[in-house]
């Protein structure tokens, strides 16, 4: 089997992270109920908000390492308005504008933000829906 079942980020405050994912990305909870880890429907995978320390030590690493982890997450939108609105919402929620939306080299429209915990976030319209948009202008 192929499937990715779960995507766990380590975030510093798990509330305050499900309400971000809650708030930016329409993001809903699943049923399941604990104080310990929060999972976010994602049509797909699970995104799950687990505390950095405990899934450092669950993982064997140390929590405090720093840069970039080399890896980002993506959600793809039905226009660049939809990219320039969700960035909007991600900054006024506490997330940070690592770089405006734009047309891309690959033919699309897209922008990332980092959230609370620094993870990166590209939010993008593809080249055929992005062409289509601007060739209606």
């Amino acid at each position: 089997m192929r499937k990715l079942s779960i995507i766990t980020l380590g975030v510093s405050d798990i509330e305050l992270s499900a309400q971000f994912y809650e708030a930016v990305l329409g993001l809903e909870r699943t049923d399941y109920k604990s104080d310990e880890i929060v999972f976010m429907d994602v049509d797909g995978p699970e995104l799950a908000l687990y505390p950095k320390s405990e899934l450092a030590k669950d993982v064997g690493v140390e929590p405090n390492s720093s840069g970039f982890a080399g890896i980002t997450l993506a959600r793809n939108v039905d226009s660049s308005d939809e990219v320039l609105r969700l960035l909007s919402c991600a900054e006024a929620k506490g997330g940070k504008i690592v770089k405006e939306g734009q047309a891309v080299f690959w033919g699309g429209f897209s922008g990332y933000f980092s959230d609370p915990d620094g993870y990166l976030w590209e939010i993008a319209v593809g080249s055929e829906s992005y062409r289509a948009e601007v060739e209606q202008c």
